[in-house]
């Protein structure tokens, strides 16, 4: 069975910033529709002195039906969004510097954690309504949410002392006959 799919591009922004350590910084700019015109190689899209903006084209963004959760948790969101996971990369037929290449997109939630548990770069830009439409109605036919189970109430709880044993009650007085 295919799993719904998108095609996008991802726009990676260099911008020039006020320090001497390092003159530049890389940050994600947007996540476009892909088209054919933009090929299948990175390309400079726009060089000025202060910035400079490329175009990674072709990153396949699929809907799988085991995280129904993870799209959930986007759409629900305030924002929803996509998110990039890039990392810098050396590439000399591309560029004399290193170059912040995108390697991963995805509207999961649950993505985007394992992402920063990895400690990767992973930044977000909102997605447009069309394209949370689409993973809202995804989400809704695929997603059950766990059943909430019932809680005992406190009063029910034996005592413990922090070391799990079990534990009594001492009201202070002592009984005399």
């Amino acid at each position: 069975m295919e799993r719904p799919a998108l095609e996008v591009a991802v726009v990676m922004r260099k911008v020039h910033s006020n320090n001497r350590w390092q003159p530049w910084r890389w940050e994600l700019a947007d996540v476009v529709p892909h088209e054919e015109a933009f090929g299948r190689e990175p390309r400079l899209l726009l060089a000025t002195e202060s910035e400079q903006r490329w175009l990674h084209p072709a990153f396949k963004v699929e809907l799988f039906r085991d995280d129904p959760e993870g799209y959930y948790l986007n759409y629900t969101a305030t924002a929803p969004c996509w998110f990039v996971l890039w990392r810098m990369e050396e590439e000399p037929s591309v560029a004399a510097e290193p170059i912040a290449r995108p390697a991963m997109v995805s509207l999961s939630y649950h993505d985007a954690g394992r992402w920063l548990d990895a400690q990767e770069f992973c930044e977000q830009v909102p997605a447009p309504q069309e394209v949370v439409d689409w993973m809202r109605a995804f989400a809704e036919a695929h997603y059950e949410p766990e059943p909430r189970k019932r809680r005992r109430p406190e009063s029910f709880r034996r005592l413990e002392d922090r070391f799990g044993n079990p534990a009594t009650v001492s009201t202070g007085k002592k009984f005399h006959e």
